[in-house]
């Protein structure tokens, strides 16, 4: 889903570099305060089975490849707004939701021919989760999704909202720019689709789930995630509606905390929809394709996304599964969208 505006350049420099005038990506100076305030945890490397277990596995889940990952270490939770508040003071950076969209660049993502929409709607805004209080079709995503003027990251419900209170919920309306952005700034950078499932998996094998096998609505609640029915009901069993302050559940077998549910969390990756039957038994840390290709948006270019979000379900998306891939266009951004980091072991 695109939320604003896009480069056709594959590169991810590219990206960085030409999409945010407002932000100097090549000045930046890693903020080794803010790293060593933000605790990580060292994950050992090892050879895993990266792919889909379970009868919920997608397509693009398959097949199961064996890969070698080196140490490497991840921030124990999301971002949290507090910790993005620091990144925007000390930079003045500007994200994606807060700029007016340029229809020049953003139609690059979309058929040809696709009319221009009313400027009425090129206007700051981003995704917000709306929800009916009626069933709808699942496979109507408008049904849940709002194209909300000034929403953004300080406004996350769109105008009259604010983060008062909200410190150690994770930032959302981010797009990947955004979390790129604040990963160089910090000294580290986004997890590769690789580094992050085996950080999920918690040093299990094969599991269905972070905690294992047994499934999300059994026993104590696991996750933030949806409990109900989508979209239009949810129980409260995992005690929120919406987004969890950090480390609100249980961590997985590495200590890391909500690496299912509570908000979908960018990698560095390009999505492609064939991408685990490209991809050779034992590669060693894989940064995935050299550009996306999803051939439901064959125009669109996506990164991949993991770890699903308050939103999921059973009914809907599972994406709470270790295994479970998710793409965006890199320059979307909306209320159940977030994201870690990692650094690179030396």
């Amino acid at each position: 889903m695109v939320a604003s505006s896009c480069i056709s350049n594959h590169s991810d420099e590219a990206v960085l570099k030409g999409s945010n005038l407002h932000y100097n990506i090549e000045n930046e100076r890693p903020n080794h305060e803010e790293t060593s305030n933000n605790r990580m945890i060292l994950i050992r490397g090892g050879a895993f089975a990266m792919g889909g277990d379970g009868a919920a596995v997608e397509q693009d889940e398959l097949p199961k490849h064996t890969i070698i990952i080196s140490d490497f270490w991840i921030d124990e939770h999301e971002v949290t707004n507090e910790q993005f508040s620091l990144f925007i003071s000390q930079t003045g950076y500007i994200t994606t939701a807060e700029r007016k969209p340029d229809w020049e660049q953003l139609k690059k993502q979309l058929p040809p021919g696709t009319p221009k929409p009313p400027d009425s709607l090129l206007v700051p805004s981003s995704l917000v989760f709306t929800p009916p209080n009626h069933p709808v079709q699942l496979d109507n995503y408008s049904s849940w999704w709002s194209w909300v003027p000034g929403a953004n990251w300080r406004r996350p419900g769109g105008m009259g909202t604010d983060l008062k209170g909200k410190g150690k919920l994770p930032v959302v309306h981010v797009s990947w720019e955004d979390a790129s952005a604040y990963c160089r700034w910090s000294g580290k950078q986004l997890p590769t689709e690789a580094q992050w499932e085996y950080a999920s998996r918690g040093g299990l094998h094969n599991a269905i789930y972070p905690w294992g096998d047994e499934q999300i609505f059994i026993g104590l609640p696991k996750a933030n995630t949806w409990d109900g029915d989508f979209p239009y009901h949810n129980t409260n069993r995992d005690g929120y509606k919406g987004l969890a302050p950090v480390k609100s559940f249980a961590p997985n077998g590495y200590q890391l905390f909500d690496m299912a549910g509570n908000v979908w969390e960018w990698c560095q990756d390009w999505y492609r929809h064939d991408q685990y039957q490209l991809i050779e038994n034992d590669s060693v840390d894989p940064i995935g394709p050299e550009m996306s290709y999803d051939p439901q948006e064959p125009y669109s270019q996506k990164k991949v996304t993991r770890g699903g979000s308050f939103m999921c379900n059973e009914s809907y998306c599972t994406g709470y599964r270790v295994s479970r891939r998710m793409k965006t266009t890199f320059d979307s951004s909306m209320s159940n969208l977030g994201f870690r980091c990692v650094r690179n072991k030396k």
